[in-house]
């Protein structure tokens, strides 16, 4: 386990970096007192006393007191995140009920940054999706967007993949063929490009847009891509025989 890397993680359910110090000390030591946790992190105590009442406000702590001094437990994970999760998806009713709609604007050419967002970008494109889609990816990211290609293959889309071999059951028309490493090209709909690197890096790039004309060269693009594609594959079957 890296330390870092959970700490990391449990930032993103509105808990500090001290807070998620906390809570895995918690975890890992069970119940204590703040000046046991103010030892094992080297927190001060002053600051440690705030932290550990915020954690059992935010739900992530649960307090003993019985007259004596005053435990800390950390609320199970699945727990803790379980709450969490209903409260965003509580705000997001809300958010969807109140807020103002959106003044539509003609997309243009609009640069994504980072592979967090990439990725996200492709999944909601995908889950978007109402009729076909056109993916050409390195293996890997094929299967960073798996859960999302699923979903549109049990909704009866054609989706039709270029990657290497292992990701054909994700498929309804699949061509092998070897991507360039991070290379990104996503359609959707014939209406919606997506088109960069995704490595996993916070310094990946892609233009995303619903411009028509970018659209047809992208689309053009693949069909030429699988046209060779289907010549070679032909060539190696009658090489064969």
């Amino acid at each position: 386990m890296k330390k870092t890397d959970v700490i990391e993680k449990m930032m993103r359910f509105h808990l500090s970096r001290q807070e998620a110090l906390l809570y895995l000390c918690l975890i890992e030591h069970g119940q204590l007192t703040g000046y046991e946790a103010s030892k094992l992190t080297g927190i001060s105590r002053s600051n440690v006393y705030g932290s550990l009442n915020v954690l059992a406000d935010k739900g992530a702590a649960m307090v003993q007191e019985a007259g004596g001094p005053t435990y800390y437990m950390a609320v199970e994970l699945e727990e803790f995140i379980n709450n969490q999760l209903r409260s965003l998806e509580a705000d997001k009713e809300y958010l969807l009920t109140h807020m103002p709609k959106m003044i539509s604007s003609k997309e243009g050419y609009l640069t994504i940054q980072g592979a967090d967002n990439i990725r996200d970008k492709a999944f909601n494109m995908i889950l978007g999706c109402r009729m076909r889609l056109y993916l050409a990816a390195a293996k890997e990211i094929i299967e960073q967007l798996r859960p999302a290609l699923v979903e549109a293959g049990s909704r009866g889309l054609k989706i039709v993949i270029i990657s290497s071999p292992g990701c054909e059951q994700l498929a309804t028309h699949f061509y092998e063929d070897k991507p360039e490493e991070g290379q990104l090209r996503l359609i959707t709909d014939s209406t919606y490009v997506l088109t960069g690197e995704l490595t996993g890096n916070s310094t990946d790039t892609c233009l995303y847009s619903g411009q028509e004309n970018l659209v047809t060269v992208m689309k053009e693009a693949l069909r030429n891509k699988i046209k060779l594609l289907e010549i070679e594959e032909r060539k190696k079957e009658r090489d064969d025989d």
